[in-house]
């Protein structure tokens, strides 16, 4: 297995945690998500536990990278965060599992086990958080925030996509971080993938 974190105490005491079982062997450690995946194509790790928020590359981008390259290597995350913006990115990136950075050791063993296997593994409260997008998906959005995320999509920016619906840049912007919001990104180029991904928009729309 690999070890991508860029704190070097967790990556010790992951190590440690390991170490002591022979059913397990730590190939390298990597201190960011560049590092994780030149290490990844080196050593062919079953399994690389993966953190999310690094400096460079973060883990999101390496997970795709790994895909991109055709790594057969498992990537489970572990991380301290489980919100929406964190989870959703990382599965449809292609993670195999998802778990907490306060995983008891013999979870945490177990899980790796079961992420060498090919097999998903996600820790309870993300379990739960993915559930909850199924059953009750995110807020829908209005025809005026479709208009707008449409005229985003045709390259407008603010000011163009205000002129062209009569209304003011305020407002636009209003609409713009509600639409952020809804769809849990950051920036403008998030936000039509992400709605070309739900179908909200087609290729008609951009």
């Amino acid at each position: 297995m690999l070890i991508a974190d860029d704190h070097p105490i967790v990556r010790d005491g992951l190590r440690g945690m390991f170490a002591g079982d022979p059913g397990f062997e730590v190939l390298g450690e990597a201190a960011d998500g560049a590092q994780a995946v030149a290490l990844a194509q080196a050593l062919h790790p079953d399994v690389i536990l993966m953190d999310l928020r690094m400096p460079g590359m973060d883990g999101v981008a390496a997970i795709k990278e790994l895909a991109r390259l055709g790594s057969p290597a498992r990537v489970l995350v572990l991380t301290t965060y489980d919100t929406d913006r964190d989870v959703m990115p990382a599965i449809e990136a292609g993670a195999t599992g998802y778990l907490l950075k306060d995983t008891g050791r013999d979870e945490l063993v177990r899980a790796v086990r079961t992420a060498a296997r090919g097999e998903a593994v996600l820790s309870p409260s993300v379990a739960t958080r993915l559930l909850g997008q199924v059953r009750t998906p995110a807020d829908p959005l209005s025809a005026r925030e479709l208009e707008i995320l449409r005229l985003i999509a045709d390259g407008a920016t603010n000011r163009e996509a205000a002129a062209r619906l009569f209304i003011s840049e305020a407002t636009v912007k209003s609409h713009v971080l509600h639409i952020y919001n809804k769809l849990g990104v950051n920036d403008r180029a998030a936000a039509v993938a992400t709605a070309f991904r739900r179908g909200l928009l087609t290729v008609e729309d951009g």
